[in-house]
């Protein structure tokens, strides 16, 4: 493997979903850029028994001394043993050594040391047993790497939204409906599109029923969307809006008119995102200096280690970093 070329993999909470998917997609060759991955050895060494993969394991003290070949290599953290598992059901252990697990890998994605970071789920009550302050993967990433605005772009390949707010009330989410917010929102979906697809194109959404009718179903349209639309065309971004968010939609994925969308609110966005692909959807955060994608599922503990959990989201979360990567 060569050094910066490596691509790091943080297994996720051990009680979940992460080491089987790591597992089951190494077994059948599905990952096939170098890549090295962070947890802990014992735990995957006992899943890969129970589950039947046969997949070759080695210990390596850092991404540079990942190998190539057959074996995959496990940054092991040392913080589990194989009797500390305790597939399907909430762990504090397990919660506390996912967050290291991210911890290390973003730090070495921010030396230079691996390409990419690929995660695999965490569990948010078990990590905030150990950790009451942990809200996501996001803002722990965003905190070892000194970046507070930071946000999340769902993708997949039929359709690809950011959002001005996420988890929050209603109410609370038109409230930061704001033009400093959205142009922030617009910079770093339009970088982070242009990256994909150099002539992209993003459209923004309106907050409210055909995109506020010129005042007559609110006036956010026109006080804080469309100024900061105009502010991020003045700026050279390929964008426009507010369109009416019940045809949007339909004009980004059955047009192909677009590229991306900025939404308003959670739902605005994760609704179709999940209609249209719920199993190969992607996380990819935005307002980081390094890259960082994930799975966009949790952890699942209801078939955790029972091998019927799907890895098409980890492909995909791999897919999308090696395109970002330029790999």
């Amino acid at each position: 493997m060569i050094f910066g070329v490596t691509f790091g993999v943080t297994m996720g909470d051990s009680s979940g979903v992460g080491p089987e998917i790591l597992l089951q997609s190494a077994a059948r060759g599905e990952l096939r850029v170098p890549f090295v991955v962070y947890g802990d050895l014992s735990v995957l060494e006992r899943a890969n028994r129970e589950l039947g993969y046969g997949v070759a394991l080695r210990r390596a003290a850092s991404p540079v001394d990942a190998a190539a070949g057959d074996s995959v290599s496990v940054v092991d953290h040392g913080l589990l043993a194989e009797k500390d598992v305790t597939p399907g059901q909430l762990n504090a252990a397990s919660g506390r050594a996912a967050r290291e697990y991210v911890i290390s890998a973003a730090r070495d994605a921010l030396a230079g040391h691996i390409a990419a970071m690929v995660t695999l789920p965490m569990n948010k009550e078990a990590t905030q047993m150990s950790d009451p302050h942990f809200t996501g993967h996001t803002e722990l990433i965003g905190e070892v790497c000194g970046a507070a605005d930071v946000t999340i772009m769902l993708a997949s390949d039929q359709l690809i939204v950011t959002h001005v707010s996420t988890h929050c009330s209603l109410r609370e989410a038109i409230e930061r409906t704001k033009k400093p917010r959205i142009c922030r929102i617009i910079e770093l979906t339009c970088r982070a599109v242009e990256r994909l697809k150099p002539d992209y194109k993003v459209a923004v959404a309106g907050l409210n029923p055909h995109a506020g009718e010129n005042g007559l179903f609110g006036r956010e349209e026109i006080d804080e969307i469309r100024p900061a639309v105009e502010w991020a065309q003045e700026r050279g971004f390929r964008v426009d809006g507010p369109h009416p968010p019940d045809t949007l939609f339909y004009a980004a994925v059955q047009r192909r008119k677009y590229d991306a969308i900025v939404c308003m609110y959670h739902d605005q966005g994760h609704i179709p995102s999940k209609l249209l692909d719920f199993e190969g959807g992607v996380n990819i955060a935005l307002g980081l200096p390094i890259i960082r994608t994930s799975v966009d599922h949790g952890t699942a503990f209801d078939i955790a280690w029972r091998g019927k959990a799907t890895n098409k989201s980890f492909l995909k979360a791999f897919e999308f970093a090696q395109r970002l990567v330029g790999s």
